[in-house]
């Protein structure tokens, strides 16, 4: 492992040129990997391990589109694409890659098909911290293990095909076979983690629903529409107001800030923005301090737990989703936004 100073703080990660690609293909050269759902993780950490060369295989329902999908990408069925009893049952790792509801109805029969010495994979630390709440409790005699990567299932496959790989934590519950640790990096290397640092299932979850519904997309969200809103009720036109809202952040800043920091993208604009952004950021921090107590009680209380079971498990569940999605896309913002989209040079030039 390398020592890393985070800013002051020394932090062992693991990365890919310390656990290699052969180191890893060596520790799984036994082993058959089953990704349980093909929705949001699925797909690009199956694909990455298949390309890297290992043996993977796919657990989905037949006859969605997520079964559709995975037989686009080259899943067979009957030889790579299985239910998902059935991929579990010819597993020795099994990915639980599907949404978190859907891990607690189906775990009775997945629970199952676990055989002494396998492994049970999660990328999300929710179904085992929460087991109160999920009923999600492994038997003994498996490793339970982790790998979570930082993006969405999409990026992980984007940063893989760009030779970038992804950020990872990875974590050990339950080490059975005494192999648990060197599993769970194997496969951290596999579906194309560029570095890897260490976490447990409870400190995963907590950082993880608080960074969803804070800065990474509900504090974000709404941070816009205030700032779209406050500019539009002054008169500024909805071009206007998106591009100062979303646009140049997007497209501009919050690329500066991911190549050199926060600094160096202060210190590259202009004299007026530097002093604005100096001054106004801390008034904008202590603001929001309450919001993300209050966020982090309800996290580790398991209070944002219940409200995700209880919503993802009504029938009608993606409906309400459909229409809630649809209303943020009816909004005049964001229909602002695409047509500021469409009018981005590579845009206008598929026209």
């Amino acid at each position: 492992m390398a020592k890393i100073d985070f800013g002051g703080v020394v932090e062992e990660v693991v990365t890919s040129e310390e656990f290699t690609l052969q180191k890893a293909q060596d520790v799984l050269k036994n082993e058959t990997v089953a990704v349980i759902g093909y929705g949001v993780q699925g797909p690009g950490q199956a694909l990455n391990m298949r390309d890297n060369g290992f043996r993977v295989i796919v657990g989905q329902r037949e006859g969605g589109s997520s079964w559709q999908r995975a037989i686009d990408d080259g899943f067979v069925p009957g030889e790579t694409l299985f239910s998902p009893k059935e991929a579990a049952e010819r597993a020795t790792i099994i990915q639980y890659l599907i949404s978190d509801a859907g891990q607690v109805a189906f775990w009775p029969e997945i629970k199952t098909c676990l055989k002494k010495g396998d492994a049970l994979y999660f990328s999300h630390g929710f179904s085992i911290t929460y087991k109160d709440q999920t009923g999600v409790v492994p038997p003994p005699d498996v490793d339970v293990i982790l790998v979570a990567p930082k993006g969405s299932g999409r990026t992980v496959r984007t940063h893989f095909l760009a030779g970038s790989g992804i950020n990872s934590s990875y974590a050990v519950f339950q080490d059975a076979t005494g192999r648990a640790l060197e599993r769970t990096l194997a496969v951290g290397i596999a579906i194309g983690s560029g570095y890897l640092f260490p976490t447990t299932f409870e400190k995963e979850v907590h950082s993880d629903l608080t960074g969803e519904r804070g800065v990474l997309m509900g504090c974000l969200a709404g941070v816009m529409e205030a700032q779209y809103a406050l500019l539009r009720k002054h008169g500024h036109s909805p071009s206007e107001a998106f591009n100062e809202t979303v646009e140049e952040l997007t497209q501009s800043l919050i690329r500066l800030v991911a190549e050199n920091g926060m600094d160096w993208m202060f210190g590259n604009c202009s004299t007026t923005a530097q002093r604005g952004a100096l001054d106004w950021k801390g008034r904008f921090r202590e603001a929001v301090v309450p919001v993300f107590d209050d966020l982090h009680k309800s996290v580790v209380s398991g209070e944002e737990t219940k409200i995700v079971l209880e919503a993802n498990s009504r029938p009608d569940y993606r409906e309400r989703l459909e229409n809630e999605l649809a209303e943020i896309r009816a909004s005049e913002m964001w229909r602002a936004g695409a047509a500021v989209r469409a009018l981005r040079p590579e845009n206008r030039n598929k026209r």
